[in-house]
């Protein structure tokens, strides 16, 4: 039977590999986006979420059997996320035409569930980890919390199934998007080479010591569509990361060895990229003038504010995945490929050289 999903913020790391995996799977997909980028087999649907009446205008016609939505605004404060975020969510339920069939809308948030908003990430009182799905929110104002009750208000209204996917640090591919660690890595480790810099940790001891997971945007998306057409996985909240754990000294290494360039010791001392790469616009330019590189604006291929986010978390993060397998999904994804394919894909589109 044809299905018709909605994908919320296509355009982005997660909402472009979850379109480009319904496509694959035989669904007419549609793509909000403020701008769509017009991907083959995506029908464009231009709108901003902050605007409910526009948003509606944009959904009429559109009643599909699955709803995702990945995408969010960053604000200067957790207050204004909390606004803004819960608002755009509501708009777009609220927008859609009241479903004359089963729907299921899946909500991606993100371990600041147990880590808390940008305010106060990695602070106070945090469950043990390895995080699970019942340690539930924390005493404290989060806009995931807010784009969850809008969901959990809307299903009760409109009769539909739901489901929260909360991943580690995505790698993936997208352009402008504001928290992006696989392509800043890219960036950095390219700088370095060409600049003979040396290729240093940015983040804390207990990051480079500890154990930690990270999420490819193929495995959420998977994830993603498992839970859309899992009756199990309904009205559920899960964990998402690849299944695999690794250290930082490890696959700092890794990275290192793919762009040809060497390692730098960690000597302990918390050096942010924000600093190391914050002269480094016009030189990029230069580059990817004299490469033919299709962006020359490092802050569309960099979000260092966001790398040195999660670099620098004074504690150890790894994610609990028992849920989402004792119901069946067993999807896994080695993270040092996921880097590798990104940095390949990334080679490919000729934004790095």
């Amino acid at each position: 039977m044809a299905r018709t999903a909605l994908v919320v913020g296509a355009s982005g790391i997660v909402g472009g590999a979850t379109a480009a995996l319904l496509r694959a799977q035989g669904w007419t997909v549609h793509g909000l986006a403020r701008r769509p980028a017009g991907e083959p087999g995506v029908h464009p649907v231009a709108a901003d979420l902050q605007d409910a009446g526009a948003t509606a205008t944009a959904l009429a016609g559109i009643d599909p059997d699955a709803v995702f939505i990945t995408t969010w605004l960053r604000q200067d404060s957790e207050a204004e996320n909390i606004r803004v975020n819960s608002a755009m969510v509501r708009h777009l339920l609220d927008g859609l035409p009241k479903p004359n069939r089963p729907r299921h809308v899946a909500l991606v948030t993100g371990l600041k569930h147990y880590l808390g908003p940008f305010e106060a990430y990695g602070k106070g009182a945090l469950p043990q980890t390895p995080f699970r799905e019942e340690q539930g929110r924390l005493d404290v104002e989060n806009f995931y919390y807010a784009q969850e009750d809008e969901v959990f208000a809307a299903a009760a209204r409109d009769g539909f199934t739901w489901s929260v996917h909360r991943p580690h640090t995505v790698i993936g591919k997208a352009v402008g998007n504001a928290m992006n660690m696989g392509s800043t890595l890219a960036v950095y480790a390219t700088l370095c080479r060409e600049t003979g810099r040396a290729f240093t940790f940015p983040g804390s001891a207990a990051q480079w010591e500890g154990l930690t997971d990270m999420t490819d945007a193929r495995q959420l998306a998977r994830h993603l569509l498992w839970a859309a057409t899992t009756p199990a996985a309904a009205d559920e909240a899960f964990n998402v990361v690849n299944g695999d754990v690794f250290r930082w000294s490890w696959m700092w290494g890794r990275i290192a060895d793919w762009f040809g360039i060497a390692a730098a010791p960690f000597d302990g001392v918390v050096r942010p990229l924000a600093e190391q790469m914050a002269g480094d616009a016009a030189l990029w330019r230069e580059i990817a003038a004299r490469e033919g590189l299709a962006e020359p604006d490092l802050d569309r291929l960099a979000s260092p504010w966001h790398t040195d986010a999660d670099l620098g978390r004074p504690i150890e993060v790894v994610t609990d995945m028992s849920k989402s397998r004792r119901l069946g999904f067993t999807a896994y994804q080695p993270t040092d490929d996921a880097f590798a394919d990104l940095f390949a894909q990334l080679r490919e589109d000729r934004l790095i050289p």
